[in-house]
C-alpha cells in the first residue's frame, strides 16, 4: 500500500508584532494574544483542521521558544506540528515562507498567525485547486466592511485573475484576507525576488505570479475575517466573533488545556 501523502499547511508566526505587544503588558509575541478563551495561534491551527490538513509547519522567529512552548503545551488537536525557525524575522514575511519550503509538498495552504478566519473560508478554499505552478488568494470584495482599510493589503482583479496587489496601490476592488492555496511556484517566485532584492513579501510573490497569469482570486462572499495588528483590531475581532458565534466550529474546545 502506498503511503498517504500528507496534506500540509503553513502558518507564519515569526514577526515582531510590536504594535500589539507594546500595548499589552506581558505579551511576548503577537500570536500568543488571547482572543476570548484561545490565542490567535491556536485559532489559526483550528483553521487548518477545517481545511483538512494533516500537518502544519509553524514558522517562528521572534520569541520562538515561547511560541513553540505555548503550542506544544496547549494544542490538543490532531495536527502533526513542525516548527521552522526564521532567524531573519525582522525582514518581510516572504522570508518566513521560504523557511517552510523544505517541509511542504507541491501544494499547501498558507495562513497568518494573526488572522481570525471564518471556517467557511477554509471550506471554500478546499473546493478549489490552484493554477499550475501558481496560487489562489482568498479576497474580500466587501471593502466598506474592512476594519482599518489603510493598513489592509489591496488587490485589483479582473474576473478571477489577480492583476495588482499591495498596500499602496491606488486602483483596487478587493482586499487580501491572508489565506492562500499555493504551489511551489510561489516559493520560487519569492526566492527569486529575495535573491535579487535581499527581501520579499508574500504579496511580492503573488504579484510575480500575477504577471504571468498564475495568481487567482477567490471571493469569500459573506464570510468574515480579521487581521489583528493593534489593540483596536483585537477588539474588533472580539466583536466579530460575538456577532458570528456559529462561524467558528465547536471543535475549538479540543485545544483548550
Amino acid at each position: 500500500m502506498k503511503n498517504k501523502i500528507k496534506q500540509t499547511g503553513v502558518i507564519l508566526a515569526a514577526g515582531l508584532g510590536t504594535r500589539l505587544c507594546d500595548f499589552q503588558s506581558g505579551l511576548k509575541a503577537k500570536p500568543l494574544a488571547a482572543l476570548d478563551e484561545l490565542t490567535l495561534l491556536l485559532r489559526a491551527l483550528h483553521s487548518h483542521e477545517v481545511a483538512c490538513r494533516d500537518r502544519v509547519i509553524i514558522v517562528v522567529g521572534w520569541q520562538a521558544e515561547a511560541v513553540e512552548s505555548h503550542v506544544r503545551t496547549r494544542y490538543k488537536g490532531p495536527l502533526e506540528l513542525v516548527f521552522a525557525y526564521n532567524e531573519y524575522y525582522h525582514l518581510q514575511n516572504g522570508i518566513s515562507l521560504l523557511k517552510a519550503g523544505p517541509f511542504v509538498g507541491e501544494e499547501f495552504v498558507l495562513t497568518m498567525a494573526d488572522h481570525v478566519i471564518d471556517d467557511s473560508i477554509m471550506k471554500l478554499l478546499m473546493a478549489r485547486r490552484p493554477p499550475s505552478d501558481g496560487a489562489i488568494l482568498c479576497v474580500d470584495y466587501k471593502i466598506k466592511t474592512v476594519f482599518d482599510l489603510d493598513d489592509a493589503t489591496k488587490v485589483f482583479t479582473a474576473g478571477n485573475r489577480i492583476l495588482k496587489i499591495g498596500k499602496k496601490i491606488k486602483e483596487y476592488n478587493c482586499i487580501d484576507t491572508g489565506v492562500f492555496l499555493c504551489t511551489q511556484g510561489l516559493m520560487t517566485a519569492i526566492s527569486n525576488i529575495y535573491r535579487d532584492k535581499g527581501d520579499a513579501s508574500v504579496s511580492d510573490g503573488i504579484l510575480s505570479l500575477a504577471e504571468s497569469g498564475r495568481a487567482e482570486a477567490l471571493d469569500i462572499k459573506d464570510c468574515f475575517w480579521q487581521d489583528v495588528d493593534t489593540p483596536e483590531m483585537l477588539m474588533h475581532a472580539r466583536q466579530l466573533l460575538s456577532k458570528h458565534p456559529k462561524k467558528i466550529s465547536s471543535s475549538l474546545s479540543i485545544m483548550a488545556g
